[in-house]
């Protein structure tokens, strides 16, 4: 929390500090926690940044703030339990978001997406019977979903992000990723929900809008030489896939 996060995005807070509940009130998430060992100063700092990146994470998806917090089912967790070796992480039980006090920064947009893919599966694939699944994982074992003109367009999304522009086989990316995972041992890049996340934060970090908060990492880190994300050519694809779902949702609760 001591560093520097880049950003361009408006002035969202017209130079004013918000607080945590501010956040709650702004974008109806169900909960917030903050853990005992974050200082006034620190809570206070954090909460700033919370709020201009969720703030630009809207803007960047162009929808309503209900979706930021998928209607109030999410709940944020900041500086409390967490995961050992882990900044960040999503919890299924409880759709709890959570960022590490330290080392947070940088991962939002990644675990804001698995809470979105998390939520997003009952719409798409109403009778699945396991509430812990993802969509992305059960796009990849079901061959139809739930008809309806905003889940054509996330079914696109998924498909570009999974498969050949033909839609007969893994994709380049995909089949990079399993052959990382079958090479260190460690399965962990080749699964379903951590592809989807990391084509979206990256697809978000090439636009325009900056927010290092937000997202960082995705283009010159380790994972990124890696060839841990898609190419740009395929990023492109993806990111038109979901902004055109995002807009489309958007839509379609103002109305």
């Amino acid at each position: 929390m001591e560093r520097d996060f880049f950003r361009n995005g408006p002035n969202h807070r017209g130079g004013r500090d918000v607080s945590f509940r501010d956040i709650v009130n702004q974008f109806n998430f169900y909960h917030v926690k903050v853990g005992r060992w974050v200082t006034a100063e620190e809570e206070q700092r954090s909460a700033n940044l919370f709020f201009d990146a969720l703030c630009d994470l809207q803007v960047l998806l162009s929808v309503p703030p209900v979706v930021i917090s998928m209607h109030g089912a999410v709940a944020l967790s900041f500086g409390t339990g967490g995961r050992l070796g882990a900044s960040a992480h999503y919890q299924p039980t409880g759709r709890i978001l959570a960022l590490a006090k330290n080392a947070g920064g940088g991962s939002l947009a990644h675990e804001w997406f698995h809470a979105f893919d998390h939520y997003i599966a009952p719409k798409l694939f109403p009778d699945t019977e396991n509430p812990m699944l993802f969509a992305s994982r059960l796009w990849l074992q079901r061959d139809t979903f739930h008809m309806h003109p905003l889940n054509q367009r996330l079914h696109l999304a998924y498909r570009a992000v999974f498969l050949s522009p033909d839609g007969q086989d893994p994709n380049d990316y995909v089949r990079h990723c399993q052959a990382y995972d079958k090479q260190t041992g460690h399965l962990y890049y080749s699964l379903p929900e951590e592809l989807a996340a990391r084509a979206f934060e990256q697809g978000l970090q090439r636009q325009k809008l900056k927010n290092h908060f937000l997202v960082s990492g995705t283009l010159k880190s380790d994972a990124a030489q890696a060839g841990l994300y898609p190419d740009a050519k395929l990023s492109h694809t993806i990111n038109e896939a979901w902004l055109s779902y995002f807009s489309a949702l958007g839509d379609a609760l103002e109305r």
